[in-house]
């Protein structure tokens, strides 16, 4: 059984990204959660009605010992399964001014995008190098491209992100591996709800927010066999807003 697991996949994009892999590949999608349940459940209808298979998998990917102690257990439960395909999608915003950031908000942010970026990767990279095959495939984010303004941490860890996606993909090429990141601008979803889209539009070449499908299919091109030549590349998905 070969296997796609998009982190943060109950929701907003990840979710569009798993029901776009349900959509265009044969994998088995594992939808990864923290807290929202139904949420996650909800995906998972949705990949089923695209008459393809998944199942929930629960951890907090800042969590390293329960990343570890959950994919240890899934593996044991499915010997036979493979995990080709990573998706480091989860990710938590904490705005603010950087003078007044408390430690915790910086903390928080990095541990999710950032540590858990390597937290999850790490635990599958072997197995992956071992099969000679995969697809990782990093969301970074305009805003660590080119830097937002009440977004220091949110900025620090896709940058990171960004760094990370290039070392990493020279590391494993030779393997078959190709690991690429995703930069969307504006989209719309749960995490830009409460921004001021008629305002904002303006600095956008396009003159509209995107659409989650849009970054789903970016990222179903490049988890695809169509993709093989393309690695260490950040794709920005942002209507102009930068390049």
């Amino acid at each position: 059984m070969k296997c796609a697991l998009i982190t943060g996949g109950s929701r907003g994009l990840g979710k569009a990204i798993c029901v776009q892999l349900a959509k265009d590949t044969d994998y088995h999608i594992l939808v990864n959660y923290n807290s929202n349940k139904d949420a996650a459940t909800d995906t998972l209808k949705s990949i089923e009605a695209e008459g393809n298979t998944g199942e929930l998998m629960r951890f907090n990917v800042g969590d390293a010992s329960e990343v570890k102690a959950q994919l240890e257990t899934w593996q044991e439960n499915n010997p036979d399964a493979i995990i080709e395909v990573i998706v480091n999608n989860a990710g938590i915003t904490k705005d603010g001014m950087f003078m007044w950031m408390p430690e915790e908000d910086w903390k928080g942010v990095l541990d999710t995008s950032l540590n858990g970026f390597y937290n999850v990767t790490t635990a599958l990279l072997q197995k992956m190098l071992r099969n000679r095959f995969g697809r990782i495939i990093n969301m970074a984010s305009v805003s660590g491209v080119k830097g937002t303004a009440g977004q220091v941490n949110y900025s620090a860890a896709k940058g990171a992100i960004v760094g990370a996606t290039k070392a990493l993909a020279q590391e494993v090429a030779k393997r078959n591996i190709t690991v690429n990141a995703v930069a969307p601008g504006f989209i719309k979803s749960d995490m830009t709800a409460e921004l001021d889209e008629k305002e904002l539009k303006k600095m956008i070449p396009i003159n509209r927010f995107g659409e989650a499908d849009e970054v789903a299919h970016l990222v179903s091109f490049l988890v695809s066999k169509k993709a093989s030549y393309i690695t260490g590349e950040i794709v920005n998905i942002n209507g102009g807003i930068y390049s």
